[in-house]
């Protein structure tokens, strides 16, 4: 599963190391090595899960397709874009998560109880 391409449909076969990426970022973080340039490229079709090889030196339009299955691998990549959001569920709905800072928290200010010190503290001997 590629972190770069979010919508990538074949994985690549490096030609210098023989084992499969779905793009080029991927080879350069899991590999110490560059990438070997090569015009013939092996592909493996995400959606039949079977292997093809093309020449991109003569690259035509009918090439944008698995031969197996005629999936349409040559899209336009949908790539992570950053975004700020709020973990958890709609404040409008559901407020709970919310609290409010300027209520204070603690004993009730209305009638005192025999547990509550505050009050009988200054009558103490």
């Amino acid at each position: 599963m590629c972190k770069h391409i979010l919508n990538a449909q074949v994985s690549i076969r490096s030609p210098c190391c023989r084992k499969w990426f779905d793009c080029v970022e991927c080879h350069q973080e899991q590999e110490t090595h560059p990438l070997k340039e090569s015009f013939e490229m092996t592909f493996a079709c995400k959606k039949c899960k079977k292997c093809f090889r093309k020449d991109v030196a003569e690259f035509e339009e009918a090439d944008e397709y698995c031969p197996h299955c005629d999936n349409h691998f040559v899209i336009e990549a949908l790539t992570p874009k950053p975004a700020i959001s709020i973990e958890g569920a709609d404040a409008r709905v559901d407020n709970r998560m919310l609290k409010d800072e300027r209520i204070k928290t603690g004993p009730k200010q209305g009638v005192p109880t025999v547990f509550d010190p505050d009050f009988d503290a200054d009558k103490l001997g």
